[in-house]
């Protein structure tokens, strides 16, 4: 058998013309699309953590110290502390630790018979100012006293297993169990 041998220029400068041209609009194409996809160099990290917090109260007490006062009111009355008129003001003892008291009773009399009067009086004896800081453990004498008793454990308990389970066991009164799980996801670019 005999083969012929095409050697026409034309038809080989055409074959390469068509074939060199697709391959430039190939390799322009694959390095659009390349350029166009961001870089991978990032990722995602993620963190996971659980913790159980258990407490029992102590013992605790507040106390408010009490304020002295004193109030009077009235119309169609003239008071005396027994020795001056119109007094109304020195019916309580200062000393150094607060009124301890009366010195004299302010009384109240009708101005004019017959006519309409009015007369209120009151007094309330304030704490003792004290002259040192309280010792731990002991609550000082006020009027106004909230003491707390100490928890109990009782039973409380807490547990975290390697895959995260909490566990909590309630306890005796004045006693808190907490769990808590945390994921935390970071996206890096």
């Amino acid at each position: 058998m005999i083969y012929k041998q095409n050697t026409d220029i034309n038809t080989l400068n055409t074959f390469d013309v068509l074939v060199h041209n697709s391959m430039k609009k190939s390799l322009l194409i694959i390095g659009m699309i390349l350029m166009g996809t961001p870089a991978m160099a990032g990722g995602i990290v993620s963190r996971h953590a659980s913790s159980v917090q258990l407490t029992v109260d102590s013992a605790r007490a507040t106390a408010n110290r009490i304020g002295h006062s004193m109030s009077i009111s009235g119309s169609g009355v003239t008071t005396t502390d027994g020795t001056t008129a119109g007094v109304v003001g020195n019916s309580v003892l200062m000393t150094s630790d607060g009124f301890t008291g009366a010195s004299s009773v302010v009384t109240a009399s009708q101005a004019t018979d017959g006519d309409a009067f009015s007369f209120n009086a009151s007094y309330t004896q304030g704490d003792a100012i004290p002259t040192s800081a309280p010792t731990v453990g002991e609550v000082p004498n006020f009027g106004s006293i909230t003491s707390y008793t100490a928890g109990t454990a009782g039973s409380l308990a807490g547990t975290i297993d390697s895959s995260h389970t909490i566990g909590l066991t309630a306890g005796g009164a004045g006693s808190t169990a907490t769990g808590q799980f945390v994921t935390e996801i970071t996206v890096i670019d």
